[in-house]
């Protein structure tokens, strides 16, 4: 079949020769603009070279499945059409696209072209207003490097060899890579990008992005992803406005995501993380975790995170400060789901209440609650469910009264427990004393900021059941019981800080107290404490610095080696060399800013103390 259009054609602007027969053509059309040659077998590379070539307007030029084609057709065609913008040369074989130079095209689709290799990339390089282009199934490619200013989309798609993929294009929107087993290394950056989707993408370990409108990154099933990647989707890893992370499926150990500030809906189905990191994403609100070997998990900051699936049967930690909607439903699912918890910290999270602490039974091996900043006013499933509790913070829980503590200086709840934190609580003055003499197994007690504690008197009696209302307690019954408690073992406290405790005025511990393990005191900025009397065998540190109040100190501390006194302002020369004659084995003092005691000549104070190495101290003026 031979094809002819006369000369009475010359207007003609668009023209189809789309899967016909014909063996030859001759065009005479000079106002052509598109021209499609689409699946024209029988047509030989010189009768597309001078039909096409004929044609000194034409603009959209296909010729996909057209066999015979050549470069050689290519660069006539290139030299001839100065204003070709579209051009599909998709399944020829014969050309590999070098040294074609089309610096009008807009639209290039070269699919399935078996001689198209990195080599080619340099002439789409030279095609500058290049905004799509198409390279599936180009089985010989193995690296893409193009920057080009205006393209908007670009589809890789099987490509059996292709390994490394740099992009640069500010308006690049839409990228497509699938099937891509051998991708190694993928560089992207744009500002107009806001969806990548590289699933499955089972050879990908390297990751770069600097996209700073991505919104979405769905990276399923690429199993070679290493730790690396959390540097590229954290705060300053070019993604900051990321919003939904998908990572089901991939091998990673350790995510750390800290500082996501967009970051909405993650997802995390399964995994084989053994560490994740989400802390200070303030956005994020949906959070689906399984994985079956993560060990820690952080989510500190998520302020909105109302909906979180975790699954992880071997979780050990569990850190949800700040996480103030995450509900008694999440708190109890994950209870349920993550057995070998052992430290759980929900400080600040206020919508945590009754029925969800009461699913802590869950969790026999739990050693370590915090429930700082919380509104808590009922204890009683932690005394109930969590015997095994070694450390309960409670800072800050203003809601807390006297009666929320009793079971445990009372009934000996939580025998195993060794650390307290009360700071800055409502826990009054008998409460505070009864917990002291009572729960002789605690070895860290901070009572910081407890405006409710007016003096520290140890060694009293203060579990005596006459001490207690007549009708507290049914006969033989809590009093023998504390009693009990009390008397069941020498008191192992070692640490004690009372450090701000603004109305705090005497703090006396005497040798019958029987704190014989007590070997640090904290009570810095205590401005209102004027006496101090310790007899304590073993205590190693003392700072009583800030208390501008303090008028008497009492020390008969043997193994006493640093004695802070900073800025105790109303603390006379004679009280200290007083105090200081019964430590023997005192090495560092601070005296700076105590105007009463005399800085010019520390002898006297050495010969008090021979043991004396580093005095700290301040002129008189």
């Amino acid at each position: 079949m031979y094809a002819l259009l006369p000369s009475r054609c010359h207007q003609l602007r668009i023209l189809s020769l789309r899967r016909t027969g014909m063996a030859h053509v001759s065009l005479n059309c000079p106002q052509l603009l598109e021209l499609d040659f689409q699946s024209c077998h029988k047509l030989s590379d010189t009768a597309i070279r001078q039909a096409a070539t004929a044609c000194p307007l034409l603009a959209s030029l296909d010729m996909s499945s057209c066999s015979c084609v050549t470069d050689e057709t290519l660069r006539e065609i290139a030299n001839a059409c100065q204003n070709l913008s579209v051009l599909d040369a998709s399944n020829c074989p014969n050309i590999s696209f070098e040294s074609v130079k089309l610096p009008m095209l807009v639209d290039l689709r070269l699919s399935s072209c078996e001689g198209i290799t990195s080599a080619s990339m340099g002439a789409v390089c030279f095609s500058r207003i290049l905004e799509a282009l198409q390279l599936d199934n180009c089985s010989l490619l193995t690296s893409v490097s193009l920057d080009l200013p205006h393209l908007k989309n670009i589809s890789l798609v099987h490509l059996r060899k292709f390994a490394d993929l740099n992009l640069r294009s500010p308006v690049l929107s839409y990228i497509k890579v699938s099937r891509c087993s051998a991708l190694r290394c993928v560089t992207i950056t744009s500002n107009a990008l806001k969806k990548l989707v590289l699933q499955k993408q089972e050879s990908l370990c390297n990751l770069s992005l600097q996209c700073h409108n991505l919104i979405d990154v769905d990276l399923s099933d690429c199993e070679s992803l290493t730790n690396e990647i959390c540097k590229v989707l954290s705060d300053g890893g070019g993604c900051p406005m990321l919003r939904s992370l998908i990572l089901d499926n991939c091998e990673l150990q350790v995510v750390i995501l800290d500082g996501c500030d967009h970051l909405e809906r993650a997802s995390f189905c399964p995994v084989g993380l053994e560490s994740l990191n989400l802390g200070i994403c303030p956005k994020l609100s949906v959070l689906r975790i399984e994985a079956p070997n993560m060990s820690i998990l952080e989510l500190k900051g998520c302020g909105v995170l109302s909906e979180a699936s975790i699954n992880c049967p071997c979780l050990i930690s569990l850190d949800a400060s700040f996480c103030r909607q995450f509900m008694d439903d999440s708190l109890s699912q994950t209870a349920e789901a993550c057995p070998l918890i052992e430290h759980l910290i929900l400080s600040s999270c206020l919508s945590i209440d009754v029925r969800g602490l009461s699913s802590l039974h869950c969790l026999q091996k739990l050693a370590l609650l915090d429930l700082s900043y919380t509104f808590l006013m009922n204890l009683k499933p932690v005394f109930d469910s969590c015997l095994q509790l070694k450390v309960l913070k409670l800072s800050a829980c203003k809601y807390l009264s006297d009666s929320s503590l009793e079971p445990l200086y009372r009934e000996g709840a939580l025998p195993m427990l060794v650390e307290l934190d009360l700071s800055y609580s409502s826990i009054g003055q008998t409460a505070i004393e009864e917990l002291l003499a009572c729960c002789t197994n605690l070895v860290n007690v901070n009572l910081n900021g407890c405006t409710n504690l007016h003096e520290l008197v140890c060694g009293s009696d203060y579990c005596r059941s006459g001490d207690m209302p007549i009708d507290a307690f049914p006969p033989d019954s809590a009093p023998d019981k504390t009693k009990e408690i009390r008397e069941s073992s020498d008191c192992q406290l070692e640490v004690l800080s009372c450090t701000g405790c603004p109305n705090i005025k005497k703090v006396v511990i005497p040798s019958t107290a029987n704190y014989l393990n007590l070997s640090k005191i904290n009570l810095n900025l205590s401005a209102n404490l004027k006496e101090v009397d310790l007899k304590c065998s073993n205590l190693y540190n003392l700072n009583l610095s800030n208390c501008n109040s303090l008028e008497i100190l009492k020390l008969d501390c043997p193994r006493l080696a640093n004695l802070q006194l900073l800025a105790c302002t109303m603390l006379q020369e004679d009280e200290l060399k007083s105090a200081l004659s019964f430590c023997g084995a005192l090495e560092i003092l601070n005296v700076h800013s105590c105007p009463q005691i005399n800085t010019l000549d520390f002898g006297r104070l050495q010969a008090v103390c021979p043991t004396l190495k580093r005095i700290q101290s301040s002129p008189i003026a």
